[in-house]
């Protein structure tokens, strides 16, 4: 089998791989959507993505293709699928970011073209829609001057509400020097910056069930790795004031917390590295909810933040419609027994992008 095929069939694959497939097809999510009676006030979705044609004609442009690269197609989307969602899952305000792939291929300027027409259109998509949807920023990283001024750009003159950041760009991960001034000038903003993952460079493809599709493992796995050496550089205690969301419930770190802060201890009495204050930085962390939180990862999240820290992210369309709407359902029911309703779906996120 070519590896193209190889991969469409893991691709194929990833809905039962993921759990997608029973959800979707069960009658009982469907009974249970409306259980819940949902809080009043505006109720915010920090983590879903728009298929834009600036994105995937950008992607040809750069010569990525998605499907070699994440074992996995990009989904489709259109504004009224993404609205009719909203409607039916409750949500009145969506915060767009920039899915996976990443837009970098080595070409400096042509990625800095792409991020600049993505970003237009995206602001042109949320002045069509101004009270269901506002973005962050795509960045042209590792371009640190073309990110900065896509930051000014997008900030300033389309009114992004912050930034979107890979977990790593060709293998520079969060934490390495060169993001020095890009989280130096997001400190300054006060911006929110939400991660998301992106497979590294290399990885066992062959042989592996998690070689096959990306979403199954390595995009919880790159964003914890992101997220340690984020904390390891000392970059989240230099900069305080950047606002950064970490995707799918935390990814890893509910397990790593306690493993890296006892090597970091290690590390920096055998003058490996310069200490790190763990709690404090990851106490400054917020999480969405994104992926599957009910019935495990939300208590393991809980075991390194607090219901404070805690956002509803979709991940629409990534998973489709309906089974997004299942998973709600569950969520929603354990949100409603913990009384954290309207922290998780308004008051949290309602303080970050304002």
């Amino acid at each position: 089998m070519k590896r193209r095929d190889f991969l469409k069939v893991g691709a194929l694959s990833a809905f039962a791989l993921l759990g997608i497939g029973e959800v979707w097809q069960s009658e009982a999510y469907g009974a249970s959507a409306g259980a819940v009676k949902l809080p009043s006030g505006r109720k915010i979705d920090i983590h879903a993505h728009a298929m834009l044609p600036a994105y995937i004609e950008g992607l040809k442009k750069l010569g990525i293709d998605p499907l070699a690269e994440e074992g996995f197609p990009l989904p489709q989307w259109s504004a009224e699928a993404h609205l009719a969602f909203m409607a039916e899952a409750g949500i009145d305000y969506t915060v767009l970011s920039l899915a996976t792939p990443h837009i970098y291929n080595g070409d400096e300027a042509l990625t800095c073209e792409v991020a600049r027409q993505i970003n237009e259109e995206t602001a042109a998509l949320c002045r069509q829609y101004p009270d269901k949807f506002g973005f962050v920023a795509t960045v042209p990283f590792p371009s640190i001057d073309g990110s900065l001024q896509e930051i000014a750009y997008a900030m300033e003159k389309l009114g992004a509400l912050g930034v979107k950041v890979p977990s790593n760009a060709r293998g520079i991960y969060l934490g390495d020097e060169r993001w020095e001034e890009i989280f130096a000038e997001l400190n300054r903003r006060r911006a929110l910056t939400i991660i998301h993952p992106s497979p590294a460079p290399q990885l066992p493809r062959q042989g592996t069930v998690t070689g096959k599709v990306m979403a199954l493992y390595e995009y919880p796995a790159d964003t914890t790795r992101a997220m340690v050496n984020l904390l390891a550089s000392g970059m989240l205690a230099r900069y305080p004031q950047v606002r950064v969301v970490v995707p799918h419930c935390g990814s890893f770190l509910p397990y790593m917390k306690q493993r890296a802060k006892a090597m970091f201890q290690m590390l920096a009495g055998m003058k490996m590295m310069e200490p790190v204050d763990m709690e404090q930085s990851i106490g400054n962390l917020y999480f969405d909810l994104a992926g599957d939180p009910t019935p495990d990862a939300l208590p393991m999240l809980l075991q390194i933040t607090d219901q404070e820290h805690i956002l509803y992210g979709s991940d629409y369309p990534y998973v489709p419609a309906r089974a997004l709407l299942g998973k709600k359902a569950a969520l929603d029911q354990e949100l409603a027994r913990r009384g954290w309703l309207e922290q998780v779906y308004c008051q949290n996120s309602q303080r970050l992008i304002h």
